[in-house]
């Protein structure tokens, strides 16, 4: 039987951004039920504290990336009843559906999911490091970097096979070059954002010089890729992802003491014994990693890591591991439905996904700014 079979694109669109706005008010609902009691667990010699909320949490927005997940698989231009979708995605892969499903929509929902989780957890990083609300890997520069190296194989019609090892090394060699330029005896924050801001302006100019330079065809290209888009998404974009989060979250997360210890201030972390230096570049470089992973496969998708990080913090508190693990699954579902709606919303055209995480990221982003003008 074809249950479930949502046909009509209206019906598809109302869907997808209802679910997406129940699915994120919930997620605010259970944070503000919930009391933010800590347990203590030991397993032989390993023993740490647990936020019952952040537990809470986690589990709540892998609800929702499931239920997501779900309708991705199900709504497009050819609709799938849900049990056949399912059935396909998870074991029948010689069914009608497999290559609509197994090939065009189910790896484009997974690198959705893990993009997200990397600009998400880049950021967190980012602002928890800088105690900054309003630093994210695209406002200093690390993002430019990415695009300026790919912008340039797509303007130039070279192999764009080369595309994501272009944009993963543009955006190490931005972070290398915002580092040393930050450094006088030490790097402090304020010097880290200047350096950045500035060195993300000089890249915009180049970018844009590039794009001026040759043909228009070849530009319409590279602004699409600049805008961030999850199209042509493919199970090869999954396996470098899910590489690189295994080698990168785990490492931030056990990361995530000593950053609670450098937010204390330098002259109190090094009493307690950090090696602040040592610390940061290492906190710096996991997280200009995961940006210019993600960077290197869907694009510079802006606000992902600026807004996601800040609506974690309101509802789980400062950085743990399992607030960094929250603030991952989030910048999932974010990334998630942003694709979703950027598909479905004018189907069928479909929208670059950075449209839509811009619509919601930039009034966003105004906002915290003007909080942040009143703060201070």
């Amino acid at each position: 039987m074809h249950y479930f079979a949502i046909t009509t694109p209206t019906l598809q669109r109302s869907l997808t951004v209802l679910v997406a706005i129940i699915l994120s008010v919930i997620l605010v609902r259970l944070a503000d039920k919930i009391h933010p009691r800590l347990y203590t667990f030991r397993w032989h010699k390993i023993s740490g504290r647990i936020q019952l909320k952040v537990v809470w949490l986690v589990t709540g927005t892998l609800v929702a990336i499931i239920v997501l997940l779900g309708i991705g698989l199900i709504v497009g231009d050819y609709p799938i009843p849900a049990s056949k979708a399912i059935a396909t995605a998870l074991w029948d892969r010689n069914g009608e559906y497999d290559f609509i499903i197994n090939s065009l929509r189910f790896p484009r929902i997974v690198v959705a999911i893990l993009a997200g989780m990397c600009f998400a957890s880049s950021g967190l990083i980012f602002q928890s490091l800088i105690n900054n609300p309003l630093v994210s890997p695209d406002i200093i520069g690390i993002n430019s970097g990415a695009a300026v190296l790919a912008v340039a194989i797509l303007a130039a019609g070279g192999n764009i096979g080369y595309l994501p090892w272009a944009a993963f090394l543009g955006a190490l060699l931005t972070a290398g070059l915002i580092y040393l330029l930050s450094w006088k005896r030490g790097v402090s924050a304020t010097r880290l954002v200047l350096v950045g801001i500035g060195v993300n302006s000089l890249l915009g100019a180049v970018i844009t010089f590039i794009t001026v330079k040759y043909p228009i065809e070849r530009v319409i290209a590279a602004a699409r890729w600049q805008a961030g888009t999850l199209f042509g998404a493919s199970w090869g974009d999954v396996r470098t992802l899910l590489i690189g989060l295994f080698v990168l979250l785990p490492s931030a997360f056990f990361l995530t003491n000593r950053l609670r210890i450098l937010q204390l201030g330098d002259e109190t972390a090094i009493t307690v014994g950090s090696r602040i230096e040592r610390d940061r570049l290492a906190l710096l470089a996991v997280a200009s990693l995961l940006a210019a992973l993600a960077v290197s496969v869907v694009g510079p998708l802006g606000f992902v890591a600026l807004i996601v990080p800040q609506a974690a913090r309101l509802l789980a508190g400062s950085i743990t591991g399992g607030v960094l693990i929250f603030t991952a699954l989030l910048g999932g579902f974010f990334l998630l439905g942003a694709d979703l709606i950027a598909q479905r919303l004018f189907a069928p055209v479909m929208l670059p996904a950075g449209v839509i995480t811009a619509t919601f990221g930039g009034p966003y982003f105004l906002y915290l700014l003007a909080r942040y003008n009143r703060a201070n």
